[in-house]
C-alpha cells in the first residue's frame, strides 16, 4: 500500500480529476530513501569514507585526468528488495564514484554532453558478498570526504513533468490544447514541491530521479543517443523512459558534499544491462540549482 497511501498518490486525490489522479497513482514507482540513521536502525550504506575493495580491482580512474573520487556505497542486501521495483543483486555491495575536480588540470568537469565525460568521470562497482576485501585508501591527490552512515525507508516517487513515462500519459500539460486535468495547477505542483523540500536533501536508491533541471533521465540517455538530430532525439526519449535510477546523491553537508549549487549525481542502468550485471555500462550526469 506504499504507492496508493503515499503523499504523492494524496496530492493527486486532493488536486487532480479522478480520471487524473488514477493515472498519476499508476505513474508512481517505489524507491529507498537514504538518510542519518536514528538510534538502532539498521545500517545499509555509507557517503565518504574509505571503500572496501578486493585486492585485484583497481581504484576507479578517469584517463588523461585522474583518479575518481569515492561517493558512496549501499549494502544490497541490506535493502528491502521487495519494496523497490529495482532487481538488485540480493547481496553484495554497489560502489559508486564520480570525479569531482580533486584530480586532473582543476577545470575539467563532467559533463553528459561532451562524448566519453560522463562514462569516464563516474563509475559503478559491484563488489560479491563473498569478495575478499580490504580497506582502500584513496589515492593522490584525492582527500576521502567525511563518512556518514546511512538508513532509510521506501517511499514513492513521482515522474518530473518532462520524463517520457510522463508526456505518455499526460503529453505535455503547458501547451496551449492541453487537457485541464490539473497536472499543470498550481496547488498539485505546491504539493508536489513540498514533498520534495521535506526529503532532502536527496539519497534515494530506485524509483524516479529527482530532477534540478530538467529531465536527469533524459540527460543521462546522451551518453548512448548524442546530437540534436531526429534519430538522436527519439533514441534518447525512448531510452529515458526504460532507465532505472540506481543511485541518486545530493549535496550532503555532514559528509562535506557539494555538487555546484547544491546539486545532486544520478547513475541510472538499463533494465538487460542490471539483469546481466553489467555495472559498466551506467549512465550518468548531475544536475545543479
Amino acid at each position: 500500500m506504499l504507492i496508493a497511501d503515499s503523499d504523492l498518490a494524496q496530492a493527486g486525490r486532493r488536486f487532480l480529476d479522478a480520471s487524473a489522479a488514477a493515472a498519476w497513482t499508476g505513474l508512481l514507482r517505489p524507491a529507498f530513501s537514504l538518510r542519518s540513521p536514528g538510534a538502532g536502525e539498521q545500517i545499509v550504506g555509507y557517503l565518504g569514507g574509505s571503500p572496501l575493495l578486493p585486492d585485484d580491482v583497481a581504484w576507479p580512474q578517469w584517463e588523461g585526468q585522474g583518479p575518481l573520487t569515492f561517493i558512496g556505497a549501499v549494502d544490497c542486501g541490506a535493502l528491502p528488495g521487495a519494496d523497490l521495483d529495482l532487481p538488485l543483486p540480493a547481496d553484495g555491495a554497489l560502489l559508486f564514484f564520480y570525479f569531482d575536480g580533486q584530480a586532473g588540470d582543476g577545470t575539467t568537469t563532467v559533463d553528459y554532453w561532451e562524448p566519453g565525460s560522463a562514462s569516464g568521470g563516474s563509475r559503478v562497482l559491484y563488489v560479491p558478498a563473498d569478495a575478499q576485501m580490504t580497506e582502500r585508501e584513496a589515492p593522490d591527490p584525492i582527500t576521502a570526504y567525511p563518512m556518514v552512515p546511512l538508513a532509510g525507508e521506501p517511499v514513492a516517487t513521482h515522474p518530473d513533468l518532462e520524463h517520457p513515462a510522463f508526456r505518455a500519459v499526460f503529453g505535455d500539460p503547458y501547451a496551449p490544447d492541453a487537457p485541464q486535468t490539473g497536472v499543470a495547477g498550481d496547488e498539485f505542483n505546491a504539493a508536489l514541491d513540498a514533498v520534495r523540500r521535506a526529503r532532502a536533501p536527496h539519497h534515494h536508491i530506485g524509483g524516479y530521479a529527482v530532477p534540478l533541471q530538467g529531465s536527469a533521465e533524459v540527460e543521462a540517455a546522451y551518453g548512448r543517443f548524442p546530437g540534436n538530430e531526429p534519430e538522436a532525439v527519439k533514441g534518447r526519449e525512448e531510452l529515458a523512459a526504460q532507465l532505472m535510477l540506481l543511485a541518486q546523491i545530493g549535496s550532503e553537508r555532514g559528509a562535506g558534499m557539494s555538487w555546484g549549487d547544491t546539486g545532486s549525481l544520478y547513475w541510472f542502468i538499463h533494465p538487460d544491462d542490471l539483469a546481466a550485471g553489467r555495472f559498466d555500462a551506467t549512465l550518468f550526469t548531475w544536475q545543479s540549482h
